[in-house]
């Protein structure tokens, strides 16, 4: 919303971190949160994994993870890093040679779980092959995926028993002097997930992973996250984000930048603001905003757009918006242009309309930041 005021009682006054770098992405510190996804095809396909990887850096994806679970994978990496348009993160389980090969094949990130990927010896070579090819690390704990002898400690997978997890293996690396990762502690419970990650807080300055994994499919898992997620977000905790949903990556990408925006912390693309529709609607409100949401996916420069059926709270939310249109007049409705009242139009021509003015606003908005930049 180019046009509104900063407002003191929206803002997040985000944790303290030290900053790492996954490839040319800063992860913590005063860096923006950063956006992930994970690719679902076999690694080992490396045309459909690279095109799954374009797709979720076309919507926005900052980093993509791929799972790398053999030798074959190890050597489709390679290829797979060499096309990726952003940082590629290795996912590495039960074999620590594959951490050892995603590391000279050229991943920007090493993710491994400590619960399974063996011996402290053995993380130690990973974590030298790490440092050997500038790569970061993320400890990745799962409740699902606990040690034995702190399961034996606890008794179940608790937030104390994955913090415990957590410290034990940052311990490891920092003993080799290795600073340069970053933390997760995941479970699928909202509440395990919330009360972890609010302890690991503050035991470690480490740039936080946040995710709720398993979250479930593309609606339940959406609401799982952006509860989850939101809530720790709001309190300042969380340097990076991967939503885990059982649906198309370039979902995950949406729904976690929907997510930041919805708390201001991101900024990209429309954000269109929409009554949920009444008898009152002058307008077919639903079929307005699924058209409008496709057709404006290639906008990429942040605006926002109020799209309201009548004129209760139409004018209103339109004078908080970029562009606006309210309807409830005879088959029309009035177009707002940053705030303010501006011309009618018709409901049929109202679509287009709408797209080539939010078209223009953003050609209008993206000319003036480059001359800004060239001063």
């Amino acid at each position: 919303m180019s046009h509104n005021p900063i407002r003191p009682w929206r803002n997040i006054d985000r944790r303290k971190s030290r900053q790492i770098m996954v490839g040319p992405v800063p992860v913590g510190g005063d860096a923006p949160i950063s956006v992930q996804t994970m690719t679902n095809t076999p690694t080992t396909d490396v045309a459909a994994t690279v095109a799954q990887v374009q797709a979720a850096a076309e919507a926005g994806a900052d980093i993509v993870r791929v799972s790398v679970p053999d030798e074959a994978s190890s050597r489709a990496l390679r290829e797979i890093v060499r096309e990726s348009p952003v940082p590629i993160v290795a996912d590495i389980h039960f074999h620590y040679r594959r951490g050892i090969e995603a590391a000279e094949a050229g991943a920007a990130c090493l993710r491994i779980n400590p619960g399974n990927i063996g011996s402290e010896e053995r993380v130690r070579e990973v974590i030298a092959a790490a440092r050997d090819h500038g790569c970061s690390m993320r400890i990745g704990v799962n409740a699902g995926s606990l040690e034995k002898h702190l399961l034996e400690k606890y008794g179940e997978p608790c937030p104390e028993a994955m913090v415990e997890s957590g410290l034990d293996h940052i311990r490891i690396l920092e003993d080799n002097d290795f600073f340069d990762f970053k933390i997760s502690v995941k479970a699928s419970d909202v509440f395990l997930s919330a009360a972890a990650y609010q302890a690991l807080a503050e035991a470690t300055d480490a740039p936080l992973h946040l995710g709720i994994t398993e979250a479930g499919g593309l609606m339940s898992g959406t609401i799982k996250s952006a509860i989850g997620l939101g809530s720790l977000l709001w309190a300042g905790i969380g340097d990076t984000i991967r939503v885990s949903l059982s649906a198309d990556p370039v979902e995950e990408v949406k729904v976690g930048y929907d997510i930041l925006k919805s708390l201001g912390l991101r900024h990209r693309g429309v954000n269109i603001i929409s009554c949920p529709s009444c008898a009152r609607q002058g307008f077919d409100v639903i079929r307005t905003v699924e058209a409008l949401e496709q057709r404006l996916e290639h906008i990429k420069t942040p605006m926002s757009l109020s799209i309201i059926g009548c004129v209760v709270n139409g004018p209103g939310e339109a004078l908080m918006t970029d562009v606006g249109f309210t309807g409830g007049g005879a088959g029309s409705g009035m177009v707002y242009l940053a705030g303010k009242q501006d011309h009618k139009i018709s409901n049929e021509a109202m679509i287009d309309h709408i797209v080539a003015e939010v078209e223009r606003k953003a050609a209008e908005i993206e000319a003036r930041e480059a001359a800004e930049a060239a001063e």
